[in-house]
């Protein structure tokens, strides 16, 4: 309980369940969207939107919200990422028993903050984190997304990762619910301060420390869309696919030569149908139907929608030039993402860290 002191009488105001941490630079664009599902919850809740130094409107925007509590990140101190500097912002201002921990471009269902604290607590979870339903639009993002997250579903696999006897750990942070006494006993955000992959590296403690972890799609409880530009979409893959997937230059050939095999083999089916080229028909088709159908069976897992998956094939080239840019860059050492350098694991030598020492400029990672 909180004691509030007003005038002569003293007034005991009840502690939050949740405080819903929401870390901001320039989400003018879809903040409002994010605050108005989050405000209609049902619950115990506060709302802390931790601005970053945007430059846009995002803070006037938050602060429209009587219900929405507004700070301000610090200088972001030598070491440490944009995210986790706000993300440590918001936990030391929070008051709750538990901390989501959600992006801006996020978009919640009504109900889904009381029904993910009661999912996390039927099942004994510390960490609740949900792989929200991606939204996308333009074709870059209709043929790209469905073979990150396919990606992402066969490298993270959810049933893996919320078994406690395995060690596979993973989590979302565009929904990261966590209990306040497992984020401070895995030292929050401090331990992971130069992490470009924050929630991962969170939940790789809190599972290291024996608590447990529940991981699941989470489409019945949040939506997002991730980037709105092409260009969003390569700075921000080419920072994180490295990390998620280690062998990034490999899979980027793999990838390379299944649209290949794919495109090729189905030109060759055509071609020889077209020309009565029955030999040429046939190789084509033994090339080209095993070689769909193992993608399509693959991009089935990333909860897309047929008509995106079935473009999914056309994404192939997009998603092995950025999968090589990301391990390059990597290997240079330097990666950026919103106005910020970031040295990276080769030359810190930290999984996923950036290097100590590095101050970078305005901006937040994501």
């Amino acid at each position: 309980m909180i004691q509030l002191a007003t005038g002569e009488t003293t007034v005991t105001a009840p502690r939050p369940e949740v405080s819903v941490i929401v870390p901001a630079r320039n989400e003018a664009a879809c903040l409002g969207r994010c605050l108005d599902s989050l405000i209609l919850q049902w619950g115990n809740f506060e709302v802390i939107v931790v601005n970053d130094g945007s430059t846009d409107r995002t803070r006037e925007i938050a602060e429209s919200y009587p219900k929405v509590n507004v700070v301000d990140a610090p200088p972001l101190p030598a070491g440490w990422t944009g995210k986790n500097n706000a993300l440590r912002t918001g936990a030391q201002h929070a008051r709750g028993e538990w901390l989501l921990f959600t992006d801006a471009d996020t978009e919640h269902k009504p109900g889904s903050l009381q029904a993910a604290l009661e999912e996390a607590r039927t099942n004994g979870a510390d960490l609740l984190s949900y792989s929200p339903e991606q939204e996308v639009h333009s074709f870059a993002e209709r043929a790209l997304m469905p073979l990150v997250f396919a990606e992402l579903a066969s490298t993270y696999r959810p049933a893996e990762v919320s078994d406690p006897n395995s060690r596979a750990a993973a989590a979302n942070g565009q929904y990261l619910l966590i209990s306040r006494e497992a984020y401070n006993a895995v030292g929050g955000h401090a331990a992971i301060a130069g992490s470009l992959l924050e929630d991962v590296e969170l939940a790789k403690r809190v599972k290291e420390s024996g608590r447990r972890i529940r991981f699941r799609f989470g489409g019945d409880a949040v939506r997002t869309r991730m980037y709105r530009t092409f260009a969003q979409m390569r700075e921000g893959w080419s920072k994180n696919l490295a990390l998620l997937f280690p062998s990034a230059g490999k899979l980027a050939a793999i990838r390379t030569m299944e649209f290949v095999a794919g495109a090729g083999g189905l030109c060759a089916l055509l071609g020889g149908l077209a020309a009565d080229r029955k030999a040429l028909a046939a190789a084509g088709a033994v090339i080209a139907i095993p070689t769909l159908v193992h993608l399509f069976v693959r991009v089935r897992k990333a909860h897309f929608g047929w008509i995106n998956e079935a473009l999914a094939p056309l994404g192939l080239p997009i998603f092995a030039y950025l999968l090589a840019r990301s391990a390059l860059l990597h290997k240079r050492g330097t990666v950026s993402w919103k106005g910020r350098q970031y040295a990276t694991a080769q030359s810190s030598g930290v999984p996923g860290a950036a290097a100590p020492g590095i101050p970078a400029p305005a901006g937040t990672g994501k």
